[in-house]
């Protein structure tokens, strides 16, 4: 399976300029790909259904190929799901630490 770095996601309370606001994860993030040293911001609304270790923790994402063999034999903490068209990913948990895995519609 191909993986490659993407981004790494830091929560912040803080308004962020460009926000993009996903209604369903009750969040906004930023585009990591605007970013020099891609960086997405997430700042999450009360009530989220994210993980709180999402919510709390640093985490770092990886385009997949296929998002299905890179949950196989993991601790999947974020089902996969669509944010936004032509994107489906999800999380899990590595150590403590969260991981998200991107898989783009080709």
């Amino acid at each position: 399976m191909k993986k490659e770095f993407h981004h790494i996601g830091i929560p912040t309370a803080k308004k962020q300029a460009e926000e993009i606001h996903l209604a369903d994860s009750k969040m906004f993030i930023t585009d990591a790909n605007k970013s020099e040293h891609h960086i997405e911001w997430l700042r999450y609304e009360a009530g989220s259904p994210m993980p709180k270790l999402l919510q709390t923790t640093a985490h770092v994402a990886y385009t997949v190929d296929s998002l299905d063999a890179a949950l196989a034999g993991k601790k999947i903490i974020v089902q996969p799901f669509v944010p936004m068209a032509g994107l489906r990913v999800a999380f899990i948990e590595d150590a403590g630490a969260p991981v998200e895995f991107l898989e783009f519609k080709k």
